[in-house]
């Protein structure tokens, strides 16, 4: 049977989860899962919802009548093949833990994303990329060739169709205009020291004063830097009596789960920006989920 998907963002008001599920009834779909919320600061109301089109119908037909019912409440919509993976371009410097973790989690089927490709401003991870019979492209940055570097960047993007960029601890910032243009599409993973430890070894900085938390943090990628909508955190508790190596380890560890988590959550359409905040609805029940990996 049909595994489809909607996701709906628009101005709260009533009868709109009624006109939903009479639309997906009248089309013969069974609803599996849903899941909504109103925001009462933003008056904004997100949506998804999980169904089976049981009388085969199509994405196409799907999108087409319903823009009637999104018209008259304003709505912002997207239908959705649950077995169609989405598109993932890969960009990596020179710290690979992130980058050989969803690798695994792809080959294993923990990700519910095909790898189309894997950027990089060094050659470290060339052998690593194409031994996955994933194409690997090495594009230098300099401050003189920046806009032509990310102008190469976006003809791969667009080029293999990519759906998302996956900022797997990339080291180069991105301009203005190509966070604007990719909006929503771009993942990134850091640390969570800043703005407390900034520069080179911040790990080692925290060690160095005393630190008992060591988190992570996942967002979307805007132009203010690092300051994107939040989709994904953690933390893991570090005692006096670890080194600076230990903290390393277990920071570049919760960096790759929590990337992961952030990935397969906008994977299956559960994020939603919202402002400068996110929307991220549970795992239905029954999902394959790298949550479970952890």
């Amino acid at each position: 049977m049909h595994k489809l998907n909607l996701t709906v963002t628009c101005k709260s008001r009533r009868g709109v989860v009624a006109a939903i599920s009479a639309y997906l009834a009248d089309k013969g779909c069974n609803i599996t899962d849903s899941s909504q919320y109103d925001d009462g600061e933003t008056g904004q109301f997100f949506m998804r919802v999980s169904f089976e089109a049981e009388t085969g119908a199509t994405l196409e037909e799907l999108q087409e009548s319903f823009s009637a019912i999104a018209e008259k409440f304003g709505m912002t919509f997207e239908f959705h093949d649950e077995d169609t993976k989405m598109k993932v371009v890969i960009m990596v410097s020179r710290f690979g833990h992130c980058l050989n973790d969803l690798l695994y989690r792809v080959h294993i089927g923990a990700l519910p994303v095909e790898i189309v490709a894997v950027i990089s401003n060094h050659m470290d991870y060339q052998k690593t990329v194409v031994n996955h019979d994933i194409p690997f492209h090495c594009i230098p940055v300099t401050k003189e060739n920046k806009p032509e570097a990310e102008a190469a960047i976006m003809k791969v993007v667009e080029g293999a169709n990519a759906d998302l960029i996956v900022l797997a601890r990339y080291m180069q910032i991105l301009s203005d205009d190509m966070c604007q243009k990719m909006s929503g599409r771009i993942i990134n993973i850091h640390h969570s020291f800043l703005p407390s430890f900034k520069g080179a070894n911040p790990y080692k900085q925290a060690f160095e004063r005393g630190v008992k938390l060591i988190g992570a943090t996942s967002h979307y990628v805007t132009a203010d830097l690092d300051e994107g909508p939040i989709i994904e955190q953690d933390t893991v508790r570090v005692t006096h009596a670890q080194s600076a190596s230990d903290y390393v380890s277990l920071g570049r560890d919760v960096e790759s789960q929590v990337l992961a988590r952030a990935i397969h959550a906008h994977a299956h359409r559960r994020a939603f920006m919202n402002g400068n905040k996110t929307v991220v609805f549970p795992a239905s029940p029954g999902s394959f989920s790298s949550e479970r990996m952890g």
